[in-house]
């Protein structure tokens, strides 16, 4: 065996040791001497160091490239990393990579090896969706990428028409996404952590024959704040999307997601009924505590086997899945275990549901979308599903039938189930199975992958079992998602316990001091006052702001106790103080809101002031708001059409000095803002739930608001927000 050193020094007589230097090209193999490289990418795509050739080993051997500073924001973070440009047998590995768009680009390369590189703190966006609810900007859209679309959403990794290798080792946390692959086969992808991420973990579009094994992509989520909305905005921990097919994906751990997996077929099956993301097998994974779906796979063919769900809204939802194999998994604690619309050839064999308010599902829709493709080229009835050798658990109820035929049960067992079925419409060719029950057993064993299974694949040496340490807090109540995504529990903080963004404006409002183990200290306070001086971590502190023309708090803590990582990933020794700080601004406001209807002749969108028409008449609604946030899918307000309105709101505003501001609009379909008479934002064309701002200084201010909506939903914010 070699020492470390004799190894060291046999690669440094085959390879070059240089230093990187920005627009550097690569075209042999190197070593890169160890050092921070700060290279700033000037625009968002332009790209700092490339390798292009065959046969490239670049060993970055603890070497750091980054990009935007350390304390900028994370949406602040511009241009590639690095760029594998073609070639074949092209390997990098130990590099560090933050600060980017994205960390590592790679297209057209076949036998790509990337190993331990951290890839961590990139490219991130700012959210919008507050603690009081959310907003329909932050929604993600997946359904194209045949040119890369979803480079906009930028990556820790990004591969394109890579065929072949091996993804290994690697980290990418708190960036938007970990690794994506578009139109990219054959590759090997273990033992990464992508977790921790306001987007997705590992994606897939038109990439197929890969293998997803040891994985760990927790807490890839947005959309969510516990007890007040779950939607998820198509997060996910694994996306698999438009004709992936044949991907073996096995004991990873995709917990506390948007979706823990989100499958779909892709739009050229939406269109032509045919095709999907089929012949996919999952094995052994956790989906545990997705916000929405801890298994969406819709639209096509698959086999989902020995994985657990616990805690999710719909353990899987399968809409129109037909020849699928969902055996041997369990459902634990879910809202619906399984829950399939329009659903053919399915079997559902020997899973275990444990506390989920109803097990399974089993529906068909007499109305199906007339704008989907999908339904006019196949023939979607509801019909033949095999269901064997379940065992229900405490259940409310077993099974849900609605319009679905030739349902058939076997030698399924019953233990505390209040209702075993409910049947509604057409059920013909149902069969009920011989009731076997008794009295409720004890909940069921923890669960682990059952590696005897005559499915179980096998694991390369050195795997890494996620398992083994799973996430330190599990469930939903341990997902916050702030302004940047979600929180990873090591710095610690103070999260309100209240919806401070809509609830509260100027009132107490508790803040909950989470993260390490510890104790904290009030360390100083401006603009408000605190119940309480000190405490442990876990205890609240109300926070009462002083009387002003605004709400503007600033509270430093200091933490001692378990180590902390910082926001921008220093690592501190147990027993260190930590200083952190409480800010908190709202300005104060007397929003003047009326409503009017507008018809063809006053239509907004129509060239000229013509709309001014409707303004002169009688408004439908007229209303004082200290916020000016409304979101709705109908009308939260009597008088308010459910379409073609017109709002118009003014207030006036005192900013504390010396300060900078920014007023910031979220708008569907059309937004104009005045202040002091000048046209500062203006959106007019109408458009998909979208962020304006303008800058504003200290000072004394009118704000005006013209806003109309067409159809569809509705969302009108307009906020003032310390820059």
């Amino acid at each position: 065996m070699l020492s470390t050193l004799a190894l060291l020094a046999v690669v440094a007589s085959v390879a070059d040791t240089v230093d990187l230097t920005m627009g550097m090209v690569i075209t042999h193999s190197v070593v890169i001497r160890p050092a921070p490289y700060r290279l700033p990418a000037s625009v968002r795509d332009s790209v700092v160091i490339r390798i292009k050739g065959d046969d490239i080993d670049v060993d970055f051997a603890g070497a750091s490239l980054i990009g935007a500073p350390y304390s900028a924001a994370s949406d602040q973070a511009a241009g590639i990393g690095i760029l594998v440009d073609g070639g074949r047998n092209i390997t990098l590995r130990g590099a560090t990579i933050r600060g980017y768009r994205v960390g590592i680009l790679a297209r057209g390369v076949t036998n790509l090896r990337l190993t331990g590189n951290d890839v961590s703190y990139n490219w991130r966006p700012r959210l919008w969706s507050g603690i009081g609810h959310e907003s329909l900007a932050d929604w993600l859209s997946w359904h194209h990428n045949d040119a890369d679309e979803w480079l906009r959403y930028g990556a820790a990794i990004y591969l394109a028409g890579v065929q072949g290798g091996e993804i290994r080792g690697n980290t990418g946390r708190y960036g938007m996404n970990g690794l994506l692959l578009a139109r990219s086969s054959k590759l090997a992808i273990w033992n990464n952590d992508f977790s921790f991420l306001s987007g997705v973990g590992i994606g897939l579009y038109r990439s197929s024959d890969n293998r997803i094994v040891a994985n760990r992509a927790d807490y890839c989520v947005r959309g969510f704040r516990h007890g007040v909305y779950n939607r998820g905005q198509d997060s996910a921990a694994l996306l698999l999307y438009e004709q992936s097919a044949r991907n073996l994906v096995a004991y990873n751990s995709l917990t506390h997601g948007g979706d823990g997996l989100f499958l779909w077929a892709g739009q050229s099956t939406m269109d032509s009924g045919q095709g999907g993301a089929n012949d996919n097998v999952f094995f052994g994974n956790d989906f545990s505590f997705a916000v929405t779906n801890g298994i969406e796979a819709t639209f096509s063919r698959n086999q989902f086997i020995g994985n657990l769900v616990e805690g999710a809204h719909h353990g899987l939802w399968g809409g129109y899945s037909y020849g699928s194999v969902v055996r041997g998994n369990r459902f634990r604690n879910n809202v619906i275990g399984i829950a399939i619309e329009h659903g053919q050839d399915n079997q559902i064999l020997g899973n275990d549901f444990e506390g989920d308010t109803t097990a399974i599902r089993l529906w068909g829709d007499k109305i199906e979308p007339s704008d989907w493709g999908y339904p006019r080229h196949r023939d979607t009835k509801s019909r033949s599903y095999r269901i064997t050798g379940n065992r229900f658990l405490k259940n409310r109820l077993a099974l849900s039938l609605a319009d679905t035929r030739q349902a058939v049960l076997l030698r399924n067992t019953y233990f505390g189930v209040d209702s075993l079925y409910r049947l509604v419409g057409d059920t013909a060719g149902f069969r009920r199975d011989a009731r076997k029950s008794g009295q409720a057993a004890s909940a069921l064993n923890p669960w682990r992958p059952n590696r005897r299974d005559p499915a179980a694949p096998p694991l390369p040496p050195k795997t890494i079992d996620q398992f083994a340490s799973p996430p330190p807090r599990r469930g939903r109540a341990t997902i916050l998602v702030d302004e940047w995504g979600p929180y990873d529990w090591m710095t610690p903080r103070a999260w309100p316990v209240r919806n401070a963004d809509s609830a509260v404006v100027a009132g107490p409002i508790g803040y909950q001091i989470v993260g390490p183990n510890g104790e904290w200290r009030v360390v100083g306070v401006k603009g408000a006052t605190t119940d309480r001086k000190a405490g442990k971590v876990g205890d609240t502190v109300m926070v009462t702001p002083n009387a002003g023309k605004a709400v503007d708090v600033e509270v430093e803590f200091e933490h001692t106790g378990d180590r902390v990582v910082t926001p921008d990933g220093a690592l501190t020794r147990a027993g260190d103080p930590y200083r952190f700080t409480l800010r908190r601004f709202a300005a104060l406001l007397d929003w003047r809101v009326e409503v009017f209807p507008w018809d063809s002749p006053s239509d907004p969108r129509s060239a000229g002031d013509g709309f001014r028409t409707a303004l002169a008449r009688a408004p439908v609604l007229a209303r004082r708001d200290s916020l000016l946030d409304y979101l709705w899918s109908s009308p939260r307000f009597a008088g308010v059409p459910a379409e073609r309105f017109l709002a118009t709101a003014s207030t006036g505003v005192e900013l504390p000095k010396n300060g900078l501001y920014d007023l910031v609009t979220i708008s569907d379909d059309g937004i104009r803002v005045w202040v002091d008479d000048k046209l500062v934002i203006d959106h007019w064309s109408a458009h998909e739930s979208a962020v304006d701002r303008a800058e504003l200084k200290s000072g004394k201010h009118r704000i005006r608001v013209e806003y109309y909506q067409v159809d569809g939903w509705v969302e009108l914010r307009a906020e003032i927000r310390l820059r």
